[in-house]
């Protein structure tokens, strides 16, 4: 399909389809091939590993990309773009720009660090090594391609195409990208990419905004399959101060795994609130997150952007309280802390970071308290804590699960299932299709069904997989101008491993297996445990 021959309007689904991360997506007009996000795949091994494949597209042919904020599904794999040789600009707000500024530098050392361990091993069984799916180098060619775009501000980054950011309300600097361009029968095509839609509840940021009547309308569907408790922001502070007061009266500490970017900010400034009114009794607050400390300092940059503050701009983020942690010593001496601190580190889903040695060396303990505050993929270790597993396994080691496990919704920064339906029904009419991606299936399928008992035509709505690519017409309804599939490459994937994959199955089996062995009675039903399992090899 990447013919010079082609005049159609195609638009391809490279990530985000089916699963959460890895948003992608690419549109070729008849003069030009462009990118909207290039983010990195999260959540189980399998899943994981599509990071480390071909893009399934030439990088160096991209005339330019469109990014709609800084979360790393979005952006993480801007650095490997470039090591395979894209040289286009990079469109985003200011606010993206500044936190991309380090973000990439911080995602590159983890690559690094990774591929260390990942040679290591590999020296160890005889195999060669391999690189790193990118280095701090390819995160610095990122910088001089950033162009910073204002909201509202109608941008043409080459003859004919004009795109303009609408505030997603999702995180600082979020955006959708609303973008327009003649096809190739000389008629507007006007399409809409939500990029990550805010929920209407929502410190720091007003309610996402977007004009209506589109040709083709591309719609994250997070939690198309799911409502959350109607909350105000003096209600969710509530709900974190019982949380915490509670938590607190144990004794122990309380972990909680967030975000670097949004998230743990949020957190802080909710905190801050509850200390300053005396609402929560006195208590240190560690942010534990070298990344979340520059993503805090990016925020008190933007201060007087922010919605729904309720702390002066001067005092934002610096309660006497707190300690936002750099080094790895400052992280360690954390450990020696017994009770009485609460602790925030990233990742949100407990996947990687500092945050797995603060669960390490507390959820085994009884008068300790995690509490989760945001999505957890399916494979995560934070999914498997929260789906209430007895025993997990954290850097090759086995822990008992006692501390109490808690979560709190409200703290999404998606828009949940009825602020999607809203946000859609606004944007309307919709001429020649909707596309539901950034999503499971499930949620996708539940997310239609209530699009079409509002009314919206079922031809209209698609729910593009990995690699598929569709014909775009402009036009209004009357001239049936409909997106049309034009099919997908083999897939990247077995879809089937996309929720949870052998590598989870294989944690859960020695955990089980390590509790047959401890329940066993004497050394002979083990050996007899392990002699049958072998004969099954």
């Amino acid at each position: 399909m990447y013919k010079d021959t082609l005049i159609m309007t195609t638009l391809s689904f490279f990530g985000a389809a089916g699963t959460v991360t890895g948003s992608c997506s690419m549109i070729e007009t008849q003069s030009t091939k462009f990118l909207v996000d290039c983010g990195m795949f999260q959540g189980n091994k399998t899943i994981r590993a599509l990071n480390d494949q071909d893009f399934p597209f030439n990088a160096a042919q991209a005339d330019f990309l469109i990014l709609t904020h800084a979360h790393i599904d979005h952006s993480g794999l801007l650095p490997k773009l470039i090591k395979h040789g894209f040289k286009g600009k990079i469109y985003a707000t200011t606010p993206t720009v500044d936190l991309l500024s380090f973000m990439l530098l911080d995602s590159a050392r983890i690559q690094e660090g990774n591929n260390e361990r990942e040679n290591r091993k590999r020296a160890r069984k005889g195999l060669d090594p391999v690189e790193p799916l990118y280095t701090q180098d390819h995160a610095k060619g990122v910088f001089p391609l950033l162009e910073a775009v204002d909201y509202g501000n109608w941008f043409s980054p080459q003859k004919d195409i004009q795109f303009r950011f609408w505030n997603a309300g999702h995180i600082l600097g979020s955006a959708s990208a609303e973008v327009k361009f003649p096809d190739a029968n000389g008629n507007t095509m006007r399409l809409l990419f939500s990029g990550d839609i805010g929920p209407e509840e929502k410190v720091f940021h007003p309610e996402p905004g977007g004009e209506t009547g589109f040709d083709y309308i591309i719609c994250e569907s997070t939690y198309g399959d799911r409502e959350r408790d109607d909350y105000t922001l003096e209600k969710r502070r509530e709900m974190l101060k019982a949380e915490l007061v509670r938590g607190l009266n144990k004794g122990g500490n309380i972990v909680i795994p967030a975000f670097a970017v949004e998230r743990s900010q949020e957190l802080l400034h909710d905190i801050g609130a509850l200390l300053a009114k005396g609402e929560l009794p006195q208590t240190t607050v560690f942010l534990d997150s070298p990344l979340a400390k520059k993503v805090t300092e990016v925020f008190i940059k933007h201060a007087d952007t922010l919605d729904d503050v309720e702390i002066a701009n001067s005092e934002l983020f610096r309660d006497e309280d707190f300690r936002l942690v750099q080094s790895v010593d400052e992280s360690k001496a954390i450990n020696k802390i017994k009770g009485g601190a609460i602790i925030i580190s990233a990742s949100g889903m407990a996947d990687a970071g500092r945050i797995q040695h603060h669960i390490k060396n507390n959820i085994w303990k009884r008068n300790a308290t995690i509490i989760f505050v945001g999505y957890q993929a399916p494979g995560s270790l934070g999914h498997v804590i929260t789906s209430g597993a007895k025993k997990v396994r954290i850097h090759g080691k086995e822990f008992t699960v006692k501390a109490d496990i808690r979560s709190l919704g409200n703290y999404s920064a998606h828009a949940d299932q009825g602020e999607l339906l809203e946000w859609i029904m606004e944007r309307s009419p919709i001429a020649g299709g909707l596309f539901l991606n950034h999503s499971d299936d499930d949620a996708r399928a539940v997310l239609k069904g209530l699009l079409i008992e509002k009314g919206l035509d079922p031809e209209l709505i698609h729910m593009p997989q990995f690699d598929e690519s569709f014909e775009l017409t402009a036009g209004d309804p009357a001239s049936k101008g409909r997106a049309k599939s034009l099919g997908a490459k083999p897939p990247r994937i077995d879809t089937t491993e996309m929720k949870t994959d052998w590598h989870n199955d294989y944690a859960a089996f020695v955990v089980e297996l390590t509790e047959r062995l401890d329940k066993s009675t004497n050394d002979q039903q083990r050996r007899a445990l392990l002699a049958k399992l072998k004969s099954q090899l």
